[in-house]
This record gives C-alpha cells, sequence and structure tokens, in this order.
C-alpha cells in the first residue's frame, strides 16, 4: 500500500528533463533583497498563496508545534503575520518569543527556512491592517474562540452572525486579543532543488538582530 502512495525517486532522465535548464548558484550577500526577489518570482508561479508560510512554535512542554499562516509584512525587521493571540500559537508565542517559518514554492523548487526572535507589532501597525480586511473577515477575528473546542458549525455561524448585528454599519475596532507577530531573524537560509539531491544551500547567520550577517554555503 505504501509503494502506491509514496512517489518514487527520479530516475536520471526525469532529472535531466525537470533541469534542462539550471539556474546560477544562490549569490547574496544579505538575504531581505534575495528574499524579496524569490517571493516576487513566487507570486508570478505560485497557482495560490505565495505568501502561505509554515510557522513552528513549542508549548510549554517543549513539543514543537507547527501550521500555515500568511506572510502579510516583510522587511529588514522580519517577517509579520497575524492571529488571536489566545490562540495556540498565540499563546505558545508570548510565553516563549521564539519562532522558525519555511517556505516552500513547489513551482520555483525552492524554499526559505527562517529561525529568529519575536515580538508583536505595535497597535497602529495591528489597527491598519485589521482596517484593510474584509469586514467579514473583521467580524470572524471577533466570532472565533480560535483553537478551543466548538460544539459544531451552527455554534460558529450564531457567533458570526450575533457580532455582525451588533456592529451594524458602524466602524469594527480591532479585538483586543487580536495581533500581530514580528520574527526577526537571526538565521535565514536559501535552498533551491538541484539533479540527484545535490541541492543548491547558503545559509545567513547574525549573533543579534542589530548585527552583520554572516553568509556560508552548506553540504546539502
Amino acid at each position: 500500500m505504501t509503494d502506491k502512495l509514496i512517489p518514487p525517486s527520479p530516475s536520471a532522465d526525469e532529472y535531466a528533463a525537470v533541469h534542462a535548464a539550471h539556474e546560477a548558484e544562490i549569490e547574496a550577500a544579505e538575504p531581505f533583497a534575495l528574499f524579496g526577489q524569490w517571493l516576487k518570482e513566487a507570486k508570478a508561479r505560485e497557482p495560490n498563496d505565495p505568501n502561505a508560510m509554515a510557522v513552528a512554535t513549542v508549548d510549554a512542554d517543549g513539543l514543537p508545534d507547527v501550521r500555515m499562516v500568511l506572510l502579510k509584512d516583510f522587511d529588514d525587521r522580519g517577517f509579520v503575520f497575524y492571529t488571536n493571540t489566545l490562540s495556540a500559537k498565540g499563546q505558545q508565542l508570548t510565553q516563549d518569543p521564539k519562532a522558525a517559518l519555511l517556505f516552500h514554492w513547489k513551482s520555483l523548487r525552492r524554499q526559505i527556512r527562517i529561525r529568529g526572535e519575536v515580538t508583536r507589532v505595535s497597535d497602529a501597525e495591528a489597527d491598519a491592517y485589521f482596517h484593510s480586511r474584509a469586514r467579514q473577515s473583521q467580524i470572524g477575528a471577533w466570532a472565533s474562540d480560535q483553537s478551543r473546542p466548538l460544539e459544531n458549525r451552527f455554534a460558529l455561524e450564531r457567533k458570526v452572525a450575533e457580532y455582525g448585528l451588533k456592529f451594524g454599519l458602524g466602524r469594527i475596532d480591532r479585538p483586543p486579543h487580536w495581533t500581530g507577530f514580528r520574527v526577526a531573524p537571526l538565521a535565514m537560509e536559501f535552498w533551491r532543488d538541484k539533479p540527484f539531491r545535490l541541492h543548491d544551500r547558503v545559509q545567513f547567520r547574525r549573533d543579534t538582530v542589530s548585527s552583520g550577517w554572516s553568509r556560508v554555503k552548506l553540504y546539502p
């Protein structure tokens, strides 16, 4: 059964077909501009959600947890996503403000791994992004007790309707338990697929978020 579900490793001919035109090796002096370039190319090639990323955290027992979210902003301060602070990831990031991110773009055969320190965005940043969202998404942020048990789908829809009536046509303020987290990277690794698993890997590291970057190529 497993043999039918797990794809076999590519043959030499399949590798040759996929990698007919090899890209140049990864060359960059610092990671943020390279990240922006790769994200731009992913936006043009990925069929949906090129800004999707996995966010890994640990709970109070040190057990890892990971889930997919959407990147909503980035600059040289770090990578921003938004969530309910009472959710599992919100509580884990509050207790232990460190995280790892992973971007994987199958259409480009590339991935980027990021590890760093986490802080909350300012209230002004969170307010600005919250009010840029669709109105139903704003209502959903109030209605969803994220990560907590849900009796049934009707219970959620009822809460959405209740908050819809509460706010009417007026402005919806950002919930106090909803904000953004910024991951300031201490390490960023760029990976690009190469034939026969001889991949191209470049890692950038720094000691603190205000330090300069060092760069090293890694064995695949």
